[in-house]
């Protein structure tokens, strides 16, 4: 059942909790709510933990509860059929065990409960759901293979493979490996999990399109599988042993944590955020004239050692900072940026949210063409944001400080709080004070459109696949607490948040 907030029999208590407990924001082509950007909550639940494949995404809620919505067409959402489902559904089957794990890749998804169970559903043309053979399920059915191997600490997927991290360190990975997207080697792929060994022990992993990474406990990062554009990060001379994990010595700091993208991957140190890859569409957040990097590269913007969570979809990025703001770049389209319902400029350098200045944001995560964001109002006492000398936060699309950020906060309060700087820009509102973040790429070839401009959302910019991977199959899918202080910051000081919005959606 949906119930709107604006229904007469809701009680008072029942629209003031989900305000605290925490709304889940979606953004691109989500198959949610007609793919206009959109928030709900779960009714007599708290949202968790949220993952995005190529076109559906799963949630999992502090009581267990997985929830699904988004394509179906491989039976990918596991409720037992293959329609399109566009509101969050309870998969019911796995109600009487507690799920706690859960990614999607671009046609199956993977859960895992605390019962220590590896479910699997959707596509199976490459043997990715682990089960033995390549026909595809619409309900979520048990990997038999983890049964008594251990509790799993981290599940990865990709277009057509699949990862479980194990609490003791050991890599398990399966399905395709045409492009050594597995590691293993020569093998054509696996339909049965089989363990990657690098030596040492994994404590993070993740699967791009068709390139994966992991990071070992002691930092190093290695990367694997398609080796086209710069995507691994590794040396002239290790491409040639591309199908098997190479350590990637362009970061010599130790790393925490890496997200792969379609053509890109975005890694972070203690002190520094890393990309590399391709990056046509900003999605490597090095300006507009960087298109491609074959080894890692410093994203200026996150020099402090702000970044506690990256994500990467297709073509775009998005950045968690401790002080829980958000950031994104990359490929604009739909309007998944998260940037406003009208803009679907690609961004070129890391650029903030705005409208979740009043959040503390504490997740996100990236699809193929959507983002979803769980995120809560701050609490009284915590409301001062630090802005970077470089954030730009007004509305690009002729929208109010006002209206950005909610009624609960005034004009007066926003002009004591920005810089004059800021305030000039806010009057101003002309394209070219902006500078190179918002220009737009040149023609790549005569197919390409010679300019990324605004539209109305109800005209969406035709998608056009980046050169490189035109041939390809369109696919998938921490430790430091306080505020970052530096000279030239900027302090936002919010209003206690009084309303969620107009667009919240309770679901039983």
């Amino acid at each position: 059942m949906v119930v709107r907030e604006n229904s007469s029999r809701l009680a008072v208590s029942e629209i003031l909790r989900p305000a605290h407990s925490g709304a889940v924001f979606t953004f691109g082509k989500s198959k949610f709510a007609d793919n206009a950007p959109s928030k709900f909550w779960l009714k007599n639940d708290v949202p968790l933990k949220i993952a995005c494949g190529d076109e559906h995404t799963a949630l999992i809620t502090e009581n267990g509860k997985l929830f699904m919505f988004g394509s179906n067409n491989w039976g990918q959402l596991g409720l037992g059929t293959k329609a399109s489902v566009n509101k969050p559904t309870c998969v019911k089957a796995l109600k009487s065990e507690k799920v706690k794990l859960v990614a999607c890749g671009r046609t199956h998804t993977l859960v895992y409960t605390s019962r220590g169970n590896l479910y699997a559903a959707g596509g199976n043309n490459e043997g990715q759901l682990g089960l033995g053979d390549y026909e595809e399920r619409a309900s979520f059915q048990l990997v038999d293979f983890f049964t008594k191997r251990g509790p799993i600490k981290m599940l990865a997927a990709g277009s057509n493979m699949s990862a479980a991290l194990m609490q003791d360190g050991k890599l398990y990975v399966w399905g395709d490996n045409s492009e050594g997207q597995i590691g293993l080697g020569k093998e054509a792929g696996a339909v049965i999990p089989q363990e990657l060994s690098v030596g040492r022990r994994v404590a993070w992993v993740s699967c791009g399109y068709y390139h994966s990474a992991i990071v070992t406990v002691d930092g190093a990062l290695f990367t694997f599988g398609e080796r086209d554009c710069g995507k691994l990060g590794l040396s002239t001379t290790q491409l040639p042993n591309h199908k098997v994990p190479q350590h990637v010595g362009g970061i010599s700091e130790r790393v925490l944590q890496v997200a792969c993208g379609g053509g890109h991957t975005v890694a972070f140190t203690e002190n520094y955020l890393y990309s590399f890859g391709l990056g046509q569409f900003g999605q490597l957040g090095h300006g507009t004239f960087i298109f491609e990097s074959c080894l890692p590269r410093v994203v200026e913007h996150f020099r402090k050692g702000r970044v506690k969570h990256i994500t990467c979809g297709e073509n775009h990025t998005a950045v968690l900072t401790d002080s829980g703001l958000l950031y994104t770049f990359g490929d604009g389209r739909h309007g998944k940026l998260g940037l406003g319902e009208e803009n679907f400029t690609n961004q070129f350098k890391p650029t903030l949210c705005p409208r979740f200045l009043k959040y503390n944001v504490e997740s996100v995560t990236c699809g193929g063409c959507h983002m979803l964001v769980l995120a809560k109002p701050r609490i009284k006492g915590s409301e001062d944001v630090i802005l970077e000398d470089d954030d730009i936060t007004e509305d690009y699309l002729e929208k109010s400080y006002t209206e950005l950020l909610g009624e609960t906060v005034t004009q007066s309060n926003l002009n004591r709080s920005f810089s004059a700087r800021v305030r000039r820009r806010e009057r101003e509102r002309s394209p070219e004070q902006f500078g190179m973040m918002f220009r737009t790429l040149p023609p790549l070839s005569s197919g390409y459109l010679s300019a990324s401009l605004p539209v109305s959302s109800q005209t969406l910019p035709p998608r056009f696949p980046p050169m490189e991977l035109h041939s390809k199959r369109d696919s998938s899918g921490l430790q430091r607490n306080g505020l970052h202080h530096s000279t030239g910051n900027k302090h936002l000081t919010l209003s206690p948040v009084q309303k969620v919005g107009s667009r919240l959606i309770y679901i039983c």
